[in-house]
């Protein structure tokens, strides 16, 4: 049960500093739903999601009013639609993606995530079937998000995958010119990706998961930087400790939050993932935490070091406030979603080298970056390999959202709308990387993948 004690002591960051429930997912296994018939098979889909999740929202909504703390998502995950869709004869799986689209809409939900493979070793007959369709199911859904896995700490990096993900960015970017390329912003390539990540684009309800369970991914920017005002010129190790403190608080609402929702809904709590999610609203930056440490802007020299300091004592917070903490857990750097790094990308502070030297330390990686429309497919998939890279080599989660938009150049603006908000279009190293990509194959993994 939620203790109000602890509610009322969060009114003020509700109310002032942009705490909230960044999202409430539902993660559902769809395993049972596979069939030799694709028609059959998006049938058994459409009807398990909108029987298991069909109080998902008026549940949430009711924490929300009752608790006075904003849910400002409510989402599902599915398991990797190639593994269920595998058994079907078909060659295209877009009807399972308008399936998905058509039973979010039903239970009125933000967004449905995995649309996925995971193909960090190697692709089957499904996953390669499902990557095809990509560009194809992206622009005919408005709410279906995509996630295919390259690469992992234990597997290596799948160069064929990495190669092919470059086309399908460049071709669902053609096909969602219109909107700015949008199908890119739904589609996020990883390396180790976890499976309780309820964070999008990139979740999806991993085989290790139960049949249904409810994940909660806190935020709170603006909470973390308010604090900070109040340990101006103090050394790192007391800063430290403040965002060890207000990280617990923000954690800690998520804990009962997910807990209540857990209750009212008879489905087994998860996770709570306590990254530190911006949005396009002002005050509610990391950028902003960053800048408040002393750096003059973002992508200054000290950015990463600052990063670094602030991820983990986020986790060394959060995880005193919750017995199950997973998902992504630390600070997200999406250039689009975040006021303060949109003005550091148009002010010339950050450039996608920094920001790939950046994401060594946080919690995903190069996130809802725009490229130039010409950028080539080649480029795109080099990106993809050295982020990869990053996330190989320290054992961590890395991802790639990158959108190539169709039309535009440095100079100019992206818009999304919403919590995607918009994005300045930053210039890419025009090297050539075509050699680079075409040798295909793997990428070997790291000696310290050898722990057994």
């Amino acid at each position: 049960m939620i203790n109000r004690s602890e509610i009322l002591q969060t009114i003020e960051m509700i109310s002032e500093q942009h705490l909230d429930i960044r999202t409430v997912t539902m993660g559902i296994s769809l395993r049972d739903c596979a069939d030799n018939s694709i028609d059959a098979c998006s049938n058994k889909i459409y009807n398990k999601l909108c029987r298991m999740a069909g109080s998902l929202v008026s549940v949430a909504d009711e924490i929300e009013a009752e608790f006075g703390i904003p849910i400002i998502n409510k989402r599902i995950s599915v398991t990797p639609i190639a593994m269920v869709a595998e058994s079907c004869n078909s060659s295209d799986y877009t009807p399972i993606a308008t399936a998905l689209d058509q039973a979010a809409k039903e239970v009125g939900i933000d967004f449905i995530g995995g649309f996925s493979a995971l193909v960090q070793k190697g692709a089957t007959k499904g996953d390669r079937i499902l990557m095809e369709c990509l560009p194809n199911a992206l622009s005919k859904t408005e709410l279906v998000c995509a996630s295919v896995n390259v690469a992992s700490t234990k597997a290596g990096i799948n160069m064929d995958a990495v190669s092919e993900m470059g086309r399908i960015i460049k071709k669902t970017a053609e096909l969602t010119a219109k909107k700015d390329g949008i199908g890119c912003a739904k589609l996020v390539v990883f390396a180790n990706a976890v499976e309780d990540n309820p964070f999008m684009a990139g979740a999806f309800h991993g085989v290790g998961e139960p049949e249904c369970a409810i994940n909660v991914g806190v935020s709170g920017p603006g909470v973390i930087c308010s604090a900070l005002r109040g340990a101006r010129a103090l050394p790192f190790d007391d800063v430290a400790e403040t965002i060890k403190k207000t990280a617990f608080r923000i954690t800690r609402m998520g804990q009962l939050v997910a807990q209540e929702a857990s209750k009212r809904l008879g489905v087994p709590f998860g996770i709570v993932d306590l990254s530190l999610a911006p949005t396009p609203a002002i005050g509610d930056s990391v950028a902003d935490i960053l800048e408040e440490l002393g750096l003059g802007i973002v992508g200054a020299p000290g950015s990463t070091a600052a990063l670094a300091m602030l991820n983990d004592a986020v986790k060394k917070g959060g995880v005193m406030a919750s017995s199950h903490i997973g998902g992504l857990s630390g600070a997200f750097i999406p250039v689009s979603e975040d006021a303060g790094m949109i003005n550091a990308a148009l002010n010339g502070g950050l450039c996608i080298e920094k920001l790939e030297a950046m994401t060594s330390v946080c919690s995903v990686g190069l996130d809802m970056i725009a490229i130039p429309g010409d950028t080539t497919a080649a480029t795109i998939s080099a990106i993809i390999a050295d982020e990869a890279a990053i996330g190989m080599i320290n054992n961590k989660t890395t991802a790639t959202r990158l959108i190539p938009v169709p039309g535009k150049t440095v100079g100019e603006t992206a818009y999304f709308g919403g919590l995607l908000g918009k994005a300045p279009i930053m210039a890419v190293n025009p090297a050539c990387t075509e050699a680079f990509i075409a040798r295909g194959g793997r990428i070997p993994a790291p000696m310290h993948s050898l722990r057994n």
